[in-house]
């Protein structure tokens, strides 16, 4: 059976642990747990040297995504954040292919001329994501700039969190429908509630994961899935490992359909 591609973000094993640790000490875990990429966390870096983590990922085969909590767009300008440049340019230095950043209060004044003059001169590929927030985490203003992006034939890709369309009270599924051709990675965590209200991030049980499966048959086949939900344990390798090995066979053609 053909395996897809895994990345896991490294706020999966909780934000103490790994600013006490270091994003370097995850390098070795991932590669060993049969991870393709690694998605480094902005907010969670420390003292870490940006060609030292870049060197490891590579030495390692691991292909790296640079998070980072950056909008796209912020409140009352047209032209994109200020500081996207320096936050591509730092996501190069970290050796990351991609830079995952969150919409921001996208609207119909916004300059998309201006960002697609921007990103042809960078080599890192932009991906914009839903979060938790009211003007980006909703399917509206995601499609909303999608339409943009590819009437004009920005080198834009999106970042579909599973989980995140819950905490605007939205359906993964319609999402994926409208925005699923869109696609270029798919962060997975599923999401329960607490006792005291507040959603969560969880692992995938059977029903979660069959949805999942539902949501990429919106989507290009093989696309790179990410871990973003609690990798806890005594055995970390071990734990990582068999979550990298369910989604890596995810979306996988129907045997029925398959030619003999």
């Amino acid at each position: 059976m053909h395996k897809y591609p895994v990345s896991i973000s490294l706020s999966s094993y909780g934000a103490d642990l790994v600013r006490q640790q270091g994003q370097l000490s995850f390098v070795e875990l991932l590669k060993a747990s049969g991870a393709q990429r690694i998605e480094w966390r902005e907010e969670l870096l420390t003292t870490e040297h940006p060609a030292e983590l870049a060197q490891a990922a590579e030495h390692h085969q691991l292909q790296s995504v640079f998070s980072s909590p950056l909008e796209l767009w912020v409140a009352g300008r047209a032209q994109p954040n200020a500081e996207l440049i320096a936050t591509l340019n730092r996501a190069q230095t970290f050796g990351a292919q991609w830079l995952k950043v969150s919409l921001g209060y996208f609207t119909d004044t916004n300059d998309l001329e201006s960002l697609h003059a921007l990103l042809a001169r960078h080599p890192v590929q932009l991906l914009v994501e839903n979060d938790q927030t009211l003007h980006g985490g909703r399917i509206e203003p995601m499609q909303r700039f999608f339409t943009e992006v590819e009437r004009l034939g920005l080198p834009v890709k999106m970042t579909f969190d599973i989980g995140n369309w819950q905490w605007q009270d939205q359906s993964a599924l319609t999402a994926a429908r409208l925005l699923g051709r869109h696609v270029d990675y798919l962060h997975c965590k599923a999401v329960a509630r607490r006792a005291d209200g507040k959603l969560v991030a969880v692992p995938p049980g059977a029903t979660d994961l069959h949805l999942w499966e539902q949501l990429l048959k919106h989507m290009t086949q093989g696309i790179t899935r990410a871990v973003e939900f609690p990798l806890q344990g005594d055995d970390l390798i071990d734990v990582t490992a068999q979550q990298v090995s369910a989604l890596a066979v995810l979306g996988q053609p129907r045997v029925e359909n398959a030619h003999v």
